[in-house]
């Protein structure tokens, strides 16, 4: 069980592990995809905006966060919450990423007071898309995810602006997200407002997104199959199922995480 680390003491917290290294500093890992809740978890590390606010609930006096970042990305509206939850927050926070801050998980790095990646570390931003699978919808619907979609992409790019370096233009950050780009560490400083470590050995990040994007590296996709490895149908067409029905159930948080921004009134004062 994840708990709370102070002065030698324990304390449950619910899902994420939370260290503090001193009485007013405290560690935030998040090192798995981004989810809508916990039935959307594939693993322990997965994290989703419930575990943030029971994070932040416990962090009494703390007046440091330590934000360390190893994620492939995930769901943009649990993102976008996360994003707005550490904000508000009065702690000051310093965003570590570890290896990959990829897609949503780039937006929440840029929570961070200070950023700080490695030169071998990669950041990447894209369009956000919904995400579904395998869904019937009308054209009226499409258009309104569209919509929807784009109000996304302009929070998401004014989150990005808010961590760029002078002279960087607006255009040229949605020139970014419309192209899908990865960039290493050594390069993010030629847009955005970063630290530049040197280079580590960063652990491994798994992702399920990672085979969905259209520009991932052939190192990090997780489904190549070797030369000359046989087939098992029948696992695959398993795993397709689970992948069916998580992909529904996305799509059903993400109908409702939609329906909770518009009573808010306003998707850009959601996003930012």
């Amino acid at each position: 069980m994840p708990v709370l680390l102070l002065k030698n003491q324990k304390k449950n917290v619910g899902k994420l592990e939370i260290c503090n290294q001193t009485e007013i500093s405290a560690d935030l890992n998040i090192f798995g995809d981004i989810v809508s809740d916990d039935w959307g978890k594939w693993c322990d590390d997965d994290t989703c905006p419930s575990d943030i606010s029971d994070f932040l609930k416990n962090l009494e006096d703390i007046q440091e966060i330590n934000l360390h970042i190893n994620s492939g990305g995930g769901s943009v509206f649990a993102g976008i919450t996360i994003y707005n939850m550490l904000k508000r927050n009065n702690a000051r926070i310093t965003t570590y990423i570890d290896g990959i801050a990829a897609s949503i998980a780039s937006v929440i790095a840029c929570a961070g007071d200070r950023i700080v990646i490695p030169a071998n570390g990669t950041f990447m931003i894209h369009k956000p898309t919904n995400g579904y699978f395998f869904t019937s919808m009308n054209a009226d619907q499409l258009r309104k995810d569209a919509d929807t979609l784009d109000i996304c992409q302009k929070a998401i790019l004014q989150t990005y602006m808010s961590k760029t370096k002078e002279g960087v233009t607006e255009e040229e950050i949605n020139n970014l997200i419309n192209e899908e780009t990865w960039m290493v560490g050594s390069d993010t400083t030629d847009y955005f407002d970063f630290e530049v470590e040197d280079s580590v050995q960063a652990a491994a990040c798994t992702s399920n997104y990672f085979d969905e994007y259209s520009k991932t590296p052939k190192a990090l996709k997780q489904h190549e199959e070797p030369e000359n490895k046989t087939l098992d149908i029948d696992a695959i067409a398993d795993a397709v199922m689970e992948k069916i029905k998580a992909k529904e159930a996305n799509q059903r948080n993400l109908e409702n995480e939609k329906i909770k921004a518009e009573l808010l009134g306003d998707l850009d004062r959601y996003g930012v």
